[in-house]
């Protein structure tokens, strides 16, 4: 039986005028390299938003070199954007940790800015805290020795001191000092040690190897239609089980190389056709849809079925880092807006909307998992559970009894609120990311 191309939806004549997505200038790897390192994403200058969202009305930089980096002049002048503000000179090497604030007895409420020195020998992380309950309202990481970086804060009143981590030492905590008035504090966030990620990572592990059994099962059904000729049924199957592979997006960095046996890309300018090396969901998707016969398909599906039984077999022996949690569950939908919207991954199926329907399961089980740790921390985790919700409705809507409106065939108005959408999850994601960054507490 010769596979046919699925029918695609036509665009709403009432809104044509949408344009086919642009390709990103770099394509993937076929061995995974797709998912991207959120611990270079932290330290651009979205960190510094990050934590903005984190601590709600509290300034904070995290990003190394950002607004101009360290000065190694402790005189010298402040970085243009704080120019206006007023200026405390702070000492945080660990013998004078917080010296400075307080010293002209006048701590204010307001907008200001901490320009903390390292007098240090080593680099330092800092922290502007609460010192009874060790929440932290503002944090500044690898401040150099013998450098000034500075902490830019909106200050309520209330008790704060500062708390130095430098490298190869115990954390000391400087001086309290107490800033007088009834302006209300912002929000806090205790911090996240690897204790507490462990147990969410072990049952999100739980949840990966209950997929890995729906995994197997679905490429075993596909492998059997394949085997029997059966191409159209072997459409429907393929899109049940990757959309399975695709909800486990935090798990993929410890896939290694099954990752890119089973769900491998090829080159933008690599004809799929001819890719040597090119397995696994993409390479059976270019061959369902572009006429391939079954047969030519059988080894594929074999190909396929085995990495994956072999992923669930050798899944027992993996541990995932739970120090990544957070940061994957903002990548996954990174990753989706990358690659899933702009139908770079797109090998004639015209499933991209149904695969970042998936992604958002991927995220919104890390959030399950995360949950009794972001409960307290997060007060906008109830609006971005609705944000999932919602997002993922709307893109539901695309799915025509099983056969998904391409990415290219989207309006422009169906394109930007897709696109919105994601600009949304990823703005709320990012202090999730934040929040979940393990931080010594000793």
């Amino acid at each position: 039986m010769s596979a046919e191309p699925e029918p695609e939806p036509a665009a709403d004549p009432a809104e044509e005028g949408g344009a086919p997505p642009e390709m990103p200038p770099a394509a993937p790897g076929p061995s995974g390299g797709r998912r991207l390192n959120l611990r270079d994403w932290r330290v651009t200058a979205t960190a510094a938003a990050v934590v903005v969202a984190v601590t709600a009305g509290v300034v904070a930089i995290t990003a190394t070199g950002h607004h101009g980096g360290d000065r190694a002049d402790p005189a010298a002048s402040a970085t243009p954007a704080y120019t206006g503000l007023p200026h405390t000179a702070i000492d945080v090497s660990p013998s004078t940790c917080g010296k400075g604030w307080g010293a002209n007895g006048k701590p204010h409420t307001g907008t200001q800015v901490f320009d903390l020195h390292n007098s240090g020998a080593s680099a330092t992380e800092v922290y502007l805290t609460d010192p009874k309950t060790g929440k932290f309202y503002a944090e500044v990481e690898g401040l150099a020795p013998g450098t000034v970086r500075e902490m830019p804060v909106e200050l309520g009143s209330g008790t704060y001191a500062f708390e130095c981590q430098q490298e190869d030492t115990d954390s000391v905590t400087g001086p309290t000092v107490t800033v007088p008035g009834n302006v209300p504090q912002g929000p806090a966030s205790r911090p996240v040690t690897v204790h507490d990620l462990i147990p969410p990572t072990l049952d999100y592990q739980k949840w990966i190897r209950a997929r890995m059994t729906e995994l197997s099962a679905d490429t075993g059904r596909l492998k059997k239609d394949i085997d029997g000729g059966d191409l159209a049924a072997a459409r429907r199957d393929w899109l049940a089980g990757h959309l399975v592979y695709e909800r486990m997006g935090a798990a993929y960095d410890t896939f290694g190389d099954a990752d890119g046996v089973i769900n491998g890309t090829v080159q933008l300018d690599v004809d799929p056709a001819h890719a040597a090396g090119f397995t696994g969901f993409h390479a059976i998707e270019y061959g369902l849809w572009h006429g391939r016969s079954a047969a030519s398909l059988r080894g594929q599906a074999a190909t396929l079925d085995n990495a994956a039984r072999k992923l669930q077999k050798d899944w027992a022996t993996q541990q995932m880092d739970p120090a990544n949690m957070g940061l994957r569950a903002h990548e996954i939908i990174e990753n989706s807006e990358q690659f899933e919207l702009t139908a770079r991954t797109d090998y004639g199926s015209g499933t991209n909307l149904a695969t970042a329907a998936a992604n958002i399961d991927g995220s919104r089980e890390i959030l399950d998992e995360l949950a009794p740790l972001l409960k307290d921390r997060d007060p906008g985790l109830a609006r971005l559970q609705a944000t999932l919700d919602d997002a993922q409705a709307y893109l539901r809507t695309f799915d025509k009894g099983g056969t998904w409106t391409p990415v290219g065939k989207l309006t422009r108005a169906q394109r930007e609120k897709v696109d919105a959408y994601f600009g949304d999850m990823l703005e709320q994601l990012a202090p999730v990311a934040a929040i979940c960054d393990v931080r010594r507490t000793t």
